[in-house]
């Protein structure tokens, strides 16, 4: 490479970034985010966040790294907002600093207006695919919804430069679907935050646990897209096939499933949310960890459970499908299979020095999947939609 090269590739950009949601907000989306800007600042470049006023925001103002936007309550998703429209307010705001890219990671009105004022102005834009919203609105038995929010996601993520999504098994899925010009950015963890010395054996106590009783743990959001009716009936296949062990179900999390939960599982522990050292607390505390999502683009969770050095019980699809070997660090059952899920779990306690192994291999893998290549690899697909083909000016319009 030439020198000039050399030196344009180490210039600083200014980057945009448009969310709907962001740390302090608890949720994958927003852990992520958090550390995508985190990482990108920390390499020199100047982040410009814009994203809807929160209930948390009352005394922040907007500056050169923060445009607030006005929202809306986002339903089913307390202390949320769902960003209004803000085409003119952005292109006042970028014909003064004109970013480099955009990175628009929520495809509300919010998102949908940065594109069309990006678009306007011949800004290249990437965007990610974050959140299943076609799934999730099948899983609430909106089929017709389901179908126009497949052609919207589409028609919007087709009109971006580059569109990252974060698992193989998502990729496969949108290029069925017909999106274009589809690239992988995984997800990293902070396995310092998230390791196994983080365990207490004060926290299990209080759980009536010993140290050689078995703590079956799930983290996330509880909501009906998570496929939560599983929990109940995989504890009791573990509680019939091992009725000489203590087990306890411990559910950390909060969301509208809540209540139906607590009455389904009276004998479980729920611990609300929790977050940084206490999270990693949690986790650690835990020896077996049920996820039955099948809606995940990705799911965080299951990265933060394996660097905890927890016996992981997946679906083979996203984050467990790229990071799990089944039998060595964890245990996957073919999407929807629910007898299988449930066997798989049992199988990881039918021997001591299975789970061991298993959870040692987990907390190995895990601690190999640090953020620091993440980042680099996001500020070089940035970088590649500056210097590509550029968006033709001109407003989107719906088809």
């Amino acid at each position: 490479m030439a020198p000039a090269d050399t030196g344009a590739m180490t210039t600083a950009l200014h980057i945009t970034l448009i969310t709907e949601t962001f740390p302090p907000e608890i949720n994958g989306v927003a852990n992520t985010l958090g550390r995508l800007c985190d990482g990108l600042r920390a390499r020199g470049h100047q982040v410009e966040l814009i994203r809807p006023r929160q209930g948390c925001d009352q005394q922040l103002g907007s500056d050169d790294e923060l445009l607030l936007c006005r929202g809306w309550p986002l339903p089913g998703y307390p202390g949320l907002q769902w960003g209004q429209s803000s085409m003119h307010k952005l292109l006042r705001r970028w014909k003064r600093h004109r970013p480099d890219v955009l990175y628009i990671a929520t495809e509300g009105p919010l998102g949908l207006s940065a594109l069309r004022a990006a678009r306007r102005l011949g800004i290249s834009v990437v965007s990610g695919f974050h959140t299943n919203f076609q799934q999730y609105s099948r899983q609430y038995g909106l089929g017709l919804l389901t179908r126009l929010l497949t052609h919207y996601l589409r028609w919007f993520h087709n009109r971006s430069t580059l569109t990252l999504v974060p698992s193989m098994s998502q990729r496969m899925e949108l290029e069925r679907r017909h999106f274009e010009r589809l690239a992988l950015l995984s997800r990293g963890v902070d396995s310092q935050l998230f390791h196994p010395t983080k365990r207490l054996a004060a926290l299990r106590e209080s759980w009536g646990l010993s140290d050689e009783d078995i703590a079956v743990i799930h983290v996330g959001r509880l909501a009906q897209e998570k496929n939560l009716g599983l929990l109940k009936r995989c504890f009791d296949t573990l509680k019939n096939a091992y009725p000489q062990r203590t087990l306890k179900l411990i559910v950390v999390g909060d969301g509208p499933q809540r209540a139906v939960l607590e009455q389904e599982l009276p004998e479980a522990i729920f611990c609300g949310s929790q977050r940084g050292e206490a999270l990693a607390s949690h986790y650690a505390s835990g020896d077996v960890f049920l996820f039955p999502s099948m809606t995940e683009t990705f799911g965080n969770v299951v990265l933060e459970a394996l660097a905890s050095g927890l016996g992981v019980v997946a679906y083979d699809q996203a984050a467990a499908a790229q990071h799990i070997r089944h039998g060595y660090n964890g245990v996957l059952a073919m999407p929807g299979d629910e007898e299988a899920f449930c066997d798989a779990a049992a199988w990881l306690l039918e021997e001591r020095e299975t789970l061991r192994c298993v959870r040692l291999n987990a907390r190995q893998h895990a601690s190999r999947q640090g953020w620091a290549a993440i980042i680099e690899q996001f500020e070089g697909q940035l970088r590649g939609a500056c210097v590509g083909e550029q968006v033709v000016p001109g407003a989107a319009t719906l088809p």
